[in-house]
This record gives structure tokens, sequence and C-alpha cells, in this order.
């Protein structure tokens, strides 16, 4: 190939009148503030004319273009018909151009309001045997051929290095923190192998890497190249006029040329990896000499790039499409085995392994308020109860991170089981949240230099590292990070269970709606049917009273005692007529809360048992300071009287009957418990005890309906309390409730 253009030529005298562009003033002292895109200057390989995108009128030249060429070549130009070119679009071939017996490719692009020309030396047509025809005939089957994106970097490497005759060449791509990951290289005995390391991504400052989008292709034929600056004829034009984004020629950074040097590289080439607008990576070749590449060959590289690109798109797509699926199908039968359910969210923990695969975790855990259901291996439920806490106050409906602990500090004391955490939050009101775990990995990574080593800052101007040797981090506190299809699963399936949850409301509340009719049509059926039976029961006793009168002379002894029986049977139904009278209304009647002094109403009661058995031996044992209540008076009254009288009548076969009251304070409320010395009972038939006309004692041995615990517990349920019973046979009995304080939400009648 032809010798590039270079400053060792004779160099020409500037143009009388013009002068050299001004760079644009930067401090040095930070890479990110570099204006790369606009440096003044061009490599020395090349020449550039800067014309006016109307006119074409002469606006800049490179400083390397002798006085006699110069108005040939702006002549030649003119004389061009130009094709369309798109502002900011990439250079166009205008062929072949013969100045003075140099040849020279010329390629020409739009930058702003200037059209921007370029001449490169030339090199004769490869005809059938060019670069680019080997990469369409050889090349792109073997591509498609490549079953992973690691088998495609390795031959786009080789590849690469075949068709540039570069030293090395490295294909690496960029992690989410911007630092590149060597995937595949291809290198000359000599060369250092980069082979599996890493640079960091404060190696390509941001702006270099937003021209890397630009611009897919940079060649750097010398890194102890002489810059050649712009000229021009308007004095008020500075380099920030001429944008070089596009430019092949583009002078690069100083401390670009000083890294490559420090690395031991005088000639390098790069081609960008873009995949759907995103720098994915790049394709970097090194040379430890000068070299450099006809446009024939860049043509055939910048082809080799997009067809990577495109190659790893599919294979990255493909592969994205079948874990979708996959986790999708999962995700369908976790839905499935809800449905078929009665929809509650801890039904999940009952398919464990379905749990854990659909995100691949090795632990879950579903929150449902205060309530926790675990499966694998999870934090103690006190840190997965703070860690759902944490998540819910972030309003967000899903979360994920592989290292927890960075963002939660409580984390740092299981990394062991969850250093990266995966969430869905399904209410926004409840404190309702889905949790996957992963482990702490503890990753090995192979730097290409100390990545925290700083660059040495020297008269004001930032100097890059001097060292690429190999330098080993571990790094701990992650976990296998969670991938867009595990995040997107998360997400449907967080709809999917947030359907389930309201159709599964919709149904209750039906369910309850009808309850509360039918439950109010039992209340009606049974005032009636009490009051109605009400009269049957007295004109019984009545007639009974009559025949005692009249007839009792007449009768025998056994006829006497049926009748007695006939007149105690009337009775006892006319009690159980009224306790169903009474347990109606309480279903009915509204609540008129107020503080109530349970303190007197125990005491009260206590007198009024005491009188109504006087022969008993009764100790009763009243806490001093029992609580407060906030209760409706009647109702509360009725609810302990019940206790109270139940502990008596049960306590009645002991020769001294032990009864003692406490008070009952907690989180939930203040309330009582009675305990007494009694008969007891048997705890397996505790959800009995508080059932309408349940009994655990025959009838002769203690009187009763069997409604006055129900009664209880129709009210302190009806004021949003809680009930209790704990007994053992022969050993006694506790009854107790709690009833909720007084609050911004009970403050008002409920009917």
């Amino acid at each position: 190939m032809p010798p590039p253009l270079t400053l060792t030529e004779p160099q020409p005298q500037p143009q009388a009148g013009s002068r050299a562009l001004e760079p644009v003033p930067v401090d040095l002292s930070n890479c990110d503030l570099e204006p790369i895109r606009v440096p003044g200057s061009i490599q020395p390989h090349g020449r550039m004319l800067v014309l006016d995108g109307g006119s074409l009128a002469l606006v800049a030249w490179s400083e390397n273009w002798p006085d006699a060429e110069l108005p040939a070549a702006l002549e030649a130009v003119r004389g061009l018909r130009l094709p369309a070119m798109p502002p900011g679009g990439s250079p166009v071939s205008l062929g072949a151009m013969s100045l003075a017996h140099n040849f020279f490719d010329v390629s020409a692009h739009r930058g702003g309001n200037h059209l921007i020309v370029e001449f490169e030396a030339a090199s004769p047509p490869g005809g059938n045997e060019a670069p680019i025809y080997s990469l369409g005939r050889v090349f792109l089957p073997r591509l498609q051929d490549a079953a992973t994106v690691d088998e495609l970097c390795c031959l786009a490497a080789r590849e690469m290095k075949r068709l540039t005759g570069f030293g090395r060449c490295l294909v690496y791509r960029f992690d989410a923190a911007g630092h590149g990951e060597v995937l595949a290289e291809a290198a000359e005995p000599g060369y250092d192998s980069y082979s599996g390391h890493h640079f960091p991504a404060s190696d390509i400052p941001r702006q270099a890497r937003e021209l890397y989008l630009v611009n897919h292709f940079r060649l750097i034929a010398d890194a102890n190249y002489q810059p050649v600056r712009l000229r021009a004829n308007d004095a008020s034009l500075t380099a920030a006029d001429i944008d070089l984004s596009q430019a092949q020629l583009r002078s690069v950074s100083p401390i670009h040329l000083e890294y490559m040097r420090n690395m031991g590289t005088l000639a390098s080439m790069s081609v960008s990896i873009v995949i759907d607008g995103r720098l994915w990576g790049l394709i970097s070749c090194h040379d430890h000499a000068p070299r450099f590449l006809d446009t024939a060959t860049r043509l055939a590289c910048e082809h080799l790039g997009q067809l990577l690109s495109l190659q790893i798109r599919s294979k990255e797509s493909n592969g994205e499409v079948a874990e979708r699926l996959e986790l999708r199908k999962l995700t369908l039968q976790i839905v499935s085995h809800l449905s078929n359910s009665d929809g509650t969210l801890q039904h999940l923990t009952s398919e464990v392994s379905l749990m854990l695969r659909v995100m691949r975790a090795t632990g879950a855990a579903v929150v449902l308020d205060d309530e926790v259901w675990c499966v694998g291996d999870v934090p103690a439920r006190a840190h997965v109860q703070e860690l759902a806490g944490w998540i819910a106050g972030l309003g967000v409906e899903v979360y994920e991170s592989n290292a927890l602990a960075a963002h939660f500090a409580p984390a740092s004391q299981f990394v062991d089981v969850a250093a990266g955490v995966l969430a869905i939050s399904i209410s926004q009101v409840h404190r309702h949240l889905i949790l996957w775990f992963r482990p702490e990995i503890v990753q090995t990574v192979r730097w290409a230099g100390d990545p925290q080593k700083p660059q040495s800052l020297v008269n004001g101007r930032m100097h890059p590292r001097l060292s690429f040797a190999s330098w080993v981090e571990h790094i701990r506190g992650c976990s296998k990070p969670w991938s867009p299809a595990e995040v997107g699963a998360a997400a449907e399936l967080r709809q999917a269970l947030i359907g389930i949850v309201l159709r599964r409301a919709e149904e209750l509340a039906s369910v309850a709606s009808e309850l509360g009719r039918v439950n109010k049509e039992l209340e009606a059926f049974s005032y009636t049917v009490s009051h109605d039976l009400r009269a049957p029961m007295r004109h019984i006793a009545g007639y009974v009273d009559l025949v005692g009168q009249t007839e009792g002379e007449q009768l025998s002894e056994r006829g006497r005692r049926y009748l007695s029986h006939v007149k105690e049977a009337a009775a006892f139904a006319g009690q159980m007529v009224d306790a169903l009278l009474d347990f109606s209304r309480m279903g009915r009647s509204a609540l008129k809360r107020r503080q109530v002094d349970s303190a007197s109403l125990v005491e009260g009661l206590v007198r009024e048992l005491t009188r109504l058995e006087p022969q008993r031996k009764v100790e009763w044992q009243v806490d001093a300071d029992l609580p407060a209540l906030y209760a409706d008076p009647l109702l509360l009254q009725v609810a302990v009287r019940n206790l109270l009288a139940n502990a008596v009548k049960y306590s009645r076969t002991r020769s001294l009957s032990r009864i003692a009251v406490r008070g009952i304070r907690s989180d939930l409320g203040d309330g009582l418990e009675v305990q007494d010395n009694g008969v007891g009972f048997q705890m397996k038939y505790v959800d009995k005890l508080f059932g309408v006309f349940q009994r655990l004692h025959q009838a002769e041995d203690f009187e009763g309906t069997g409604i006055g615990l129900a009664n209880v517990k129709r009210i302190v349920e009806r004021h949003g309390g809680t009930v209790w019973a704990k007994g053992e046979i022969d050993a006694g009995a506790s009854f107790g409730f709690i009833l909720p304080r007084q609050g911004p939400d009970n403050g008002e009648e409920h009917a």
C-alpha cells in the first residue's frame, strides 16, 4: 500500500492573511471536559478542506497542503457532482482524485454548516479480492454458524487481525458500570495478553463514549504524530466552529496518545459495536509500530463491525426471548396454582420448587403485613420484615438489586443468603410483598492495571496511568445479577397476582353482602319466632297451674310429678326464648360507645351475684387497677355478667370457690380476664364454647341455655375485639376479652 502523507514532506507556506484556528480553551485536569469533537487539527496521514455548505467557498484547510495543490483540490471538489449528504451523516466516498502525481481517496460529509472533504493516500483497487468481498463470501457464513456471543467475538477478533495486520486485536463489551471485559483476543507473539481482563470505565471518558456512537470507526496511525492544524482566513473563526465528529482524520486527545504509548502501542484502530443505539462494546486493534489502513480496508472493518453487531443482537435477542418464554411458562404455572386455591398469597409458598425456579432464586418470602411465609434460604423473619418495610417505603412496584447492602445497610448481616433481592409490591396500601433472594458470590476480576490508581496531574494537566500489568480484585457483597427477563417476569407476575387478589376480593365482597342479607333475615326470623313462642310457653305454664289447682287432689303422685316436669320444661323454654331475643337484639342495636369504669362495673356485678347465692362461699380476687374500657355500657355489662356468672356456676362444686378478675393491657387494646377453680373443660372443645346452644356439661348438672358465651363473643366482636378461653378438666378455666382503645375511626355509633 502507498505510504501516508506525513509532515516529513516539505511544508507549504501559510497563505497571506490566513491564521491557525485557535483551539477551545480547556482544563485538562478533567478528561471529561476535553473538546475532542472540535480539536482544530487533524492527523498527518491525510489532508482536509472545510467548505461553506451552501456556496462551497473555502472556510478552512489543513496546513499540510502545498500552495500549488490547494487551489487545484478546491477546484476539483467544486467540479464534482456531490451526492446528497445529510448533516451529521457518515462520510461519503467521492472517488479517487489525482493531484500533482499523487492519488487520493476523497470522502466528504456535512458537519453543521460546513462541507468537510478529506483526502487520503489511495491504493490500487482490489477487484474481487477486495477485503469487503471476503467478508461476505467467507466470514459471514462463519458468523451465522456461531452458537454463542463468545464464539462470535473470537471469530471477529481473528478476522479483524487478518484484515488489518495489527499485532493484537481485542473484542470487549461494556458492563452496566462502563467497565470493559475482554471476551476475545487474537495476538502475535511478543504482545501482552489481555484475554479475560477488565479495563476500568475511566479509561474512556464520557464524551469519547458518546463519540463512539456517532462515528463507529477510528484510526490512529502513529501515536507519535504531530497534529496538523487547520487554517482559516476568517479571524473570527475558532476550532469550536468546525465539528470534526465524523472526520476520519480528526486529531485525537493528547492524553489518549500518551495512554497508547504507556501501553506500548504506536498504532490503534477501534470499531464500535452498537446494539439498539447502545454502545455494547468495541473491537480494538493495537500495533507496536505505526500502521496505516487504506480506505478499502477501513470500509471492510466498519462492515465487519456492523455484521458482528447484528449477529450479537440476534443471539442476545433469541436468548432473551427463550428466557422470557421459559419464565412466562413458570409464571403461568404459579398463577394457575393460586387460582385453584382460595387466592390468598401465602399459598405461593406451598409450591417451593416453582417459587424458586421462576426467579432462579435460593430463597423466597411472602410478606402480608405482620405475617411472613418463607421457603428456601432466607434471612431471619425479623430481617425479612425490616427489608419488606424498607422496600414498601420506596413506593416502587418492582425492586431489584444484586448488591443490597450498598443500599440497605442492615443487609450486610445476611449477605450469605441475601446479597441480592428481587421484590414486587402487591398493594400500595398494605405491606404485601413477595421477595426472592440470592446469596453472595465472591467475584474475582482481573484488571489490566489497578483501576483504583489515580491518574497523575503534572503541570496542571492530567496524565494517564503507566501500568497495565494484571491486577486482581475480589469483589464481595454481590449476588448474580437479575436479568431483564427476570425483572420483566416479576412485573408480569405482579399484575397477574393483583388480578387474582382483586377477583377474590370481589367474590368475598359478594359473599359478605349475601351473608349480611341472610343474617338480617335470620335475626328477624329469630326475633319473630322467639316473640311468638313466649305466649304458648305462658299458656302451658298457666294451664299446668290450673290443672294443679282444680284437679290436684284427684291426681296421683305420678301425675303431679309429670305436671311438675311440664312446668319446669315450659319455664326453661321461656328462658331460652328470652335468651334468643337478647341474642337477636345484640346484632340489631346500635353501639353507643364511651369510656366505662370497669372497676365499678365489676364491683356492682360481684355484689349482685353474692346476693343471689348468699349461702355460697366465694373468694373474689379483683385487681385494684382494672382498665377503663371504650364500649357500649349496657352491652359490656351483659358480657361481663355472663363471664362472672359462669365462673360462679361452674365452681359451685368446690367447698370454696375462688374467682379472680384481672385487667389486660396490650398493644391490641384493653380488657378483662375471669379465672375460676371450677370443673374446667378440655381444650380440644374450646372452639365450641362460644357457639349458640353449645354446652360441654350435662344440663342436669349445671343450668343454663347455652347462649351466654355466644352473647359475649358477639358483643366483643361487634366492638372490634377478640375473646379467648383456656381450661383444664377439674382444674378451672379462664375467659377473657380485649377491646380496641378509642381512636379516630371508632368514636361514632355503629349499627
